[in-house]
């Protein structure tokens, strides 16, 4: 009898085993180069029967591992969220893309939105730059809030990014690196009062970035939304005519998740838009 009950157990596991490596399958087939394939794609990159895969895929969505839009699926929140924990959902994700697209187009630069997890930022979109001079930028990506622009639009709008950094050492990753609070503290006052950050070789010694905040209806910073670029494309030159830029498409992303700039100041193209009352 015990004979048999190890053996069912051990059926048991290999069954599970080999459910778990079909969906290994099917997440492989997702990739940077292919985000979203369709039903049509992963049958025909797994080598599973139609039927078999169209119920993991349905089984994967359900769960939360996978996210269908139309006849097209792409990674779901659950693993975003196991891979960088702290990102926010989907739906603001589609609701801020098209924004995202459209200032790599006007701009030619790479596009991307984050979120934060304490001490860190993290990619959780992209559009990326048609240049094939560039500094790639992926969905997963984590850097530090201390350094690089989109770091210091969190610093300036989100009062816990401060609190928490205090008592922790300052990683200097290049000599641009702000190594200390203080030396952050001055560079916030400056963002909160242009309403767009700039940095230069603060993680990379070739990278440069511009961020802006995006707010949502509760009037909170939801996500950043920055371009990131080779400092041999674009220079501290190029700033005021760019900041201006990324911070009406960040008013673009917020008005696209309810935000009512009626109900508190948003810094616009560079400068402070009036509340009313």
């Amino acid at each position: 009898m015990r004979t048999a009950t190890v053996a069912a157990r051990r059926e048991e596991g290999r069954a599970a085993t080999l459910v778990l490596h079909k969906i290994t399958r099917i997440l492989n087939c997702f990739s940077v180069e292919t985000p979203d394939p369709t039903m049509r794609d992963l049958v025909r990159a797994t080598g599973l029967p139609p039927t078999t895969c169209q119920r993991l895929v349905q089984d994967l969505v359900y769960e939360g591992f996978l996210d269908r839009d139309g006849d097209r699926y792409r990674i779901g929140i659950s693993l975003v969220r196991w891979a960088t924990p702290g990102t926010l959902g989907l739906d603001v994700v589609r609701l801020v893309k098209p924004v995202l697209q459209q200032l790599r187009d006007e701009t030619g630069e790479t596009a991307c939105l984050y979120v934060r997890d304490g001490v860190f930022r993290t990619v959780v979109a992209v559009a990326e730059t048609r240049h094939v001079v560039m500094r790639p930028f992926m969905v997963g990506m984590v850097m530090p809030i201390h350094a690089g622009a989109p770091g210091k639009v969190f610093l300036a709008f989100d009062p816990e990014a401060r609190r928490a950094l205090e008592g922790g050492e300052l990683a200097r990753f290049t000599p641009a690196t702000p190594t200390s609070l203080e030396e952050l503290d001055r560079q916030v006052a400056a963002v909160r009062e242009r309403g767009f950050s700039a940095a230069f070789g603060e993680r990379h010694a070739d990278v440069g970035s511009i961020a802006a905040p995006v707010l949502d209806h509760t009037c909170e910073l939801a996500v950043v939304l920055g371009l990131g670029f080779p400092t041999q494309r674009v220079t501290e030159r190029d700033v005021e005519r760019l900041g201006p830029v990324v911070a009406r498409a960040a008013a673009d992303a917020s008005a696209r998740l309810g935000y009512d700039p009626a109900l508190r100041r948003l810094p616009v193209g560079g400068r402070v838009a009036a509340a009313d009352g």
